[in-house]
Order: structure tokens, then sequence, then C-alpha cells
């Protein structure tokens, strides 16, 4: 068993203000525990990371951490999304932490799960996905969404856990190894195996939200999914190639085709016929021109290596508040 076992379990938060008082509760209760097993180190602490929201989110971790310091807080600057805040909490919690788990606030991860993501720990390793062992909460339309976007993220060739969000524990070399990658677009689902070390993982039922909305409707869940893709795969450029061989081969076709016509002397062409290649060559030069874009935006982001997250503030009482 490591001798090294001071936690931190970081938690992103955005418009939270309806669920911390909640998710602090359980959380404490669940650290206080695992302190008293003597599990964890009683430096251990919750790290809630507000990104940039307008709500009361930021003092409600004030006023977390001036009553009990075993609540840590870092404020973001701007909103950056819930990857740049995760990853500013990992940042931040690996300068005292020996292992890290991160979670969501809205307590549909089961926190109860972090003791078998422990031992694993002990057991030497040092990537511990928290993976649901069912989809039962979800509707019919969710579920088929989010089995959809493995697969086709498997189909794409990128390294992703299956059913893992971003519920996990990794040990501090591993998070060492997180920084090294530096690129803008974060997808840290992708980012994180493709590390290396030894991992594994822990199933789980996941809850309903305890309270509040969702952050993530239908057109950011497809944005998120979009940008998961094109940030480890090149295939959509290669669809295109492909494509645009397929059409290739297709118009050599219609040419031969129109040129027997003409030697027929049926030269008089169909308006559907024309109509229809017309739309649909035209639709797959914009589809096409869109991938490229996409691709081309994300090195446009990435040459100008601006900051992925700034820190406004800090609290944890190895620091001067």
């Amino acid at each position: 068993m490591r001798s090294d076992n001071t936690l931190y379990v970081v938690v992103p938060c955005y418009k939270e203000e309806e669920v911390l008082p909640e998710t602090s509760k359980r959380l404490k209760a669940k650290l206080t525990a695992l302190i008293a097993q003597g599990r964890i180190s009683p430096r251990s602490r919750i790290l809630f990371v507000n990104d940039g929201s307008k709500d009361r989110t930021w003092p409600i971790i004030e006023e977390l951490h001036a009553r009990d310091r075993i609540f840590s807080g870092v404020n973001l600057s701007r909103n950056r999304g819930h990857q740049n805040a995760l990853l500013a909490g990992l940042m931040t919690a690996v300068q005292y932490a020996d292992m890290m788990v991160s979670m969501d606030a809205d307590l549909q991860d089961d926190v109860d799960a972090m003791d078998r993501m422990i031992d694993a720990y002990h057991e030497g390793y040092d990537v511990v996905y928290g993976v649901r062992s069912s989809r039962k909460t979800d509707s019919f339309f969710k579920r088929f969404t989010a089995e959809s976007f493995y697969k086709l993220m498997k189909a794409m060739g990128v390294d992703i856990v299956f059913n893992h969000a971003d519920y996990r524990l990794m040990s501090r070399r591993a998070v060492e190894g997180l920084s090294q990658f530096k690129e803008v677009n974060l997808f840290l689902r992708g980012i994180v195996p493709q590390i290396g070390y030894s991992w594994t993982t822990v199933e789980y039922e996941r809850a309903k939200r305890f309270a509040g909305e969702s952050k993530y409707p239908l057109k950011k869940m497809l944005s998120f999914a979009f940008d998961g893709i094109t940030s480890f795969s090149v295939k959509p450029l290669r669809l295109i190639l492909f494509l645009g061989a397929v059409i290739f081969g297709l118009s050599l076709i219609m040419l031969l085709w129109t040129l027997i016509r003409w030697i027929a002397g049926a030269t008089v062409s169909g308006w559907a016929s024309l109509m229809c290649s017309i739309w649909m060559i035209g639709g797959i030069q914009l589809l096409a021109l869109g991938v490229i874009g996409e691709y081309m935006g994300k090195v446009y982001s990435e040459a100008k290596a601006r900051p992925r997250f700034i820190i406004e503030r800090v609290l944890n009482d190895k620091d001067n508040d």
C-alpha cells in the first residue's frame, strides 16, 4: 500500500448555488469517514472550482472555506468551460495532493465509489476511471445518443473509455503527465488515456441530478462531441477525401453517359437530375469546407497559445487568503 495518501476532490462549478450546500455536506461526510478509517490523510481537501459563475457559487465556496478548512476553492477570472475549470483544479491540487478525484457538483456521481477508487490507487493504479454500470436513469434519447457518441469516437480511432465521463482518480504523477499536454482545445476524456501508466475501472450507478439544471443541453453536447472528434481524429478529413474521390468517379461516369447520349442524338437532359446533382454537390462542398474550417480553427486557436484559464484567487489553508 502506498504511504502517500493525501486526497483532493476537484469539483468544477458553474452556477451551482442550488446544489452546493448538499454537495459539500455529502463530500465532507465522505472525506471525514475516510480520514477516520486512516485511508486518506487529514490534509485531504475538497477543492471547488468556480468557473466564472454569476450567481452565489463563489460566495458559498468562500463561506464553506471560512467555516471549515476541509473546503478549498479556486476562482477563475472568467468562464472558461467545464474542461478548463477541471484542469485548473487539477493543476492547483497537484501541488498538495498525492491523488486527485474529479467529479461534477450535481451529485450524479456516486461518492461511495471513491472508496474503491482509493483501493485501486493503493494497489498501484495511477488512473481509475469511474464507469457507469447502466443508463437506467437516462431517457431513451439520452441513452441512445450517449452510447452512439462513444461508439463513434471509437470508430474514429479515439482512445476513450466507454461510458466514462470525468469521474476519475488520478495519481500525482498522472496529473503531472497531464500537465505536459499543452493543447487549448481540451477533451480530457481523450487526453487522459494518452498519458499511459497503469489504469483500471470502477463501476457505479449514476443518479439523477440533485438540484438545478443541466449545464449540457443538446446543443452543447453536440458541440462537445464534435470537439472531441476533431481534437483526436483526422478521419473526417479522410472521409472528405474519400467522398471527393467517389464523386469524381461518378462525374466520370456521368461524362461518359453524356457523351453516349450526345452521340445518340438525345442531348436534352432531365431537369430533375440536373437540379439534384447541383444541390447534392453544393451541399457536399459546403460540408467539406465546414469540416476543414473546424480543423483550421483549432490550428488557429493552438497557434495563438492563449492561456487555458486564469486563476483569480485560491482559498487553501496552506496559502495566504
